[in-house]
């Protein structure tokens, strides 16, 4: 059965979107604090971690950063304001996307089982691609740079092969939201921005001159052949 940790310091938060899961068929564990959620995440598998930021004690991007070192679940940060600082800093910390509250249930169920979709696509055609120092192991889940290998979240990876696989398409927001988060209509375009930021960061030798994924002004990305 597909288990769903949530972390939320509020009781009645917790209780509806408990209520809200488990309506859906899923194993919902709660956790009430970030020390509790760490002991819970390490006890058992979890599909999904739903993890608000804002926590007594260890806040929420602590737990994902916690989370990201040892595992590539997909995690979903929640907010209570629209505040770009925190979405970019949840997102920074290793998340795959965000919720604003409140949030209706609809949104959250469509957005994890978007997430566990993706999480559980089958493996790409190709196997082996390779731009200059840039090498993709698709079938293996391996990204080298000049023979390093180098890690990236299953989002990170998702969004260089769906590049990869298109080399010099230019992608728009848009599209990728689709390709790789598996939404669009309700998706927000800083999701795309975060992660080719935090992309570059890791397969660029110069990530403010990025060689292999380029920004296209006013029309997306790409990557360069």
């Amino acid at each position: 059965m597909t288990r769903i940790l949530t972390v939320e310091d509020d009781e009645r938060i917790r209780a509806s979107v408990k209520l809200a899961l488990e309506g859906e068929g899923w194993a919902v564990e709660e956790s009430e604090n970030g020390e509790r959620a760490m002991e819970v995440f390490n006890r058992a598998p979890t599909d999904v971690v739903l993890i608000d930021i804002m926590l007594p004690g260890v806040d929420g991007f602590e737990v994902c950063r916690s989370i990201r070192k040892v595992s590539d679940v997909p995690i979903i940060m929640v907010t209570a304001r629209d505040d770009t600082h925190d979405i970019v800093a949840g997102l920074e910390a290793g998340a795959d996307d965000y919720l604003t509250k409140p949030f209706a249930p609809k949104e959250l169920s469509a957005r994890i089982r978007a997430l566990l979709r993706r999480t559980r696509a089958a493996e790409p055609a190709l196997s082996h691609l390779r731009f200059g120092d840039l090498e993709i192991h698709q079938d293996e889940g391996v990204v080298t740079v000049s023979g390093v290998e180098v890690h990236l979240t299953r989002t990170e990876f998702k969004l260089l092969c769906e590049l990869a696989n298109n080399p010099s398409r230019v992608f728009s927001r848009e599209v990728l939201l689709e390709r790789v988060w598996g939404y669009g209509y309700f998706g927000d375009g800083r999701l795309v921005d975060v992660h080719i930021r935090r992309l570059r960061t890791k397969v660029e030798q110069d990530p403010a001159n990025p060689r292999h994924v380029v920004t296209v002004r006013g029309l997306g990305y790409k990557l360069q052949i």
